[in-house]
């Protein structure tokens, strides 16, 4: 098994998307300070699994993504993708080449693949199970790594002693078994307690078996008794149905009949109706000529009404002339004697 290549994008001070390649005859990499070797190992380190913003040296795991610069924007993702060469078949996949990316947003979705299927971080820390390059493998070693190795406590050494000897796997599957187990422990309380449950509640249920046999015998003497009476009101329904039919049939007939005498009679009565229109369009036309008769009598009337009314205020106005003039001439008659 080989490291064959890295690709990095968007972490830490990686910007832009690089790709490492790692031929055979490469033993090292050198550079200066802040040129980014401890970032490649980090990214090595996170991509397989690394859950401690500690140990990548950040304060969140938000702090791997690239957070921008003056001549550069901020990443909103990182994402980092390792490929090893599998030719030996030490990782146990069938695989001759076995690419892990892993990929982070700044909202805190995280994402793991294998060879671009998508898996759980559990699936790739099992993949790497004794094959030194897991997340605590003895493969990456970082700056004072080993110093915490030999000052550190003997449960940290013990671990990665098991990674190089080859029994981590074999830990872990038995740790997971101890796990299953204890669960399976449990499930079997839960169902004796279930048991003795059932056990208290048995001679309860049987009585109420008894019970709901017993319910149901009757229930079913119930049905037998309902559907015997139904089945004779079914046959009596019938028969009135029958007569209903037969006396439906002759109503028909009759029907029918009347039909026939009506449509004779609609046939008489037509003519009769086109007379009656033609009566009825002559009334109209005598009423409209009456009203015209009886506006022109009213407008007489009220013209005779005005004219007698003239007259009487004439003949009032001669007797007022009559009597002035007889007092006229009785005055004239004074003024001469008076002469």
């Amino acid at each position: 098994m080989r490291l064959k290549s890295i690709e990095i994008n968007g972490f830490k001070s990686f910007a832009d998307k690089i790709k490492l390649d790692f031929e055979t005859n490469i033993t090292a990499i050198i550079g200066p300070n802040g040129s980014g070797k401890s970032n490649v190992a980090d990214a090595v380190r996170w991509v397989l699994g690394e859950q401690s913003a500690k140990t990548l040296r950040g304060s969140k795991m938000e702090d791997v993504i690239f957070s921008g610069t003056d001549h550069k924007i901020k990443k909103n993702y990182s994402t980092v993708s390792i490929t090893f060469d599998n030719s030996d078949n030490i990782i146990p996949i069938d695989f001759k080449e076995v690419t892990i990316a892993r990929k982070l947003y700044r909202t805190g979705e995280s994402d793991y693949f294998i060879n671009k299927s998508n898996v759980r971080l559990k699936e790739v820390r099992e993949l790497f199970l004794d094959t030194g390059i897991g997340r605590e493998g003895y493969s990456i070693i970082g700056q004072g790594r080993i110093e915490e190795i030999i000052n550190g406590k003997s449960e940290d050494r013990r671990a990665i002693f098991e990674e190089a000897s080859g029994i981590s796997k074999i830990k872990y599957q038995k740790n997971e078994s101890q796990k299953k187990l204890f669960k399976a422990k449990d499930n079997l309380t839960r169902l004796r307690d279930i048991i003795i449950q059932n056990e208290n509640r048995y001679t309860f249920l049987k009585g109420q078996s008894i019970k709901a046999k017993t319910g149901i015998t009757l229930l079913q003497n119930i049905e037998k008794a309902e559907f015997s009476i139904s089945y004779k009101e079914y046959n009596y329904l019938n028969s009135n149905f029958t007569k209903f039919t037969e006396t439906l049939k002759i109503s028909k007939e009759e029907f029918s009949d009347i039909s026939k005498e009506l449509d004779d009679v609609k046939i008489k009565i037509a003519p009769l109706k086109e007379e009656l229109n033609n009566i009825t369009s002559l009334v109209e036309k005598d009423i409209n000529e009456l009203n015209k008769i009886t506006s022109q009598k009213n407008d007489i009337v009220n013209k005779k009404n005005v004219l007698n009314e003239r007259n009487k205020f004439i003949k009032l106005n001669n007797e007022q002339s009559l009597d002035i003039k007889e007092e006229y001439k009785s005055n004239l008659e004074k003024i001469n004697s008076e002469i």
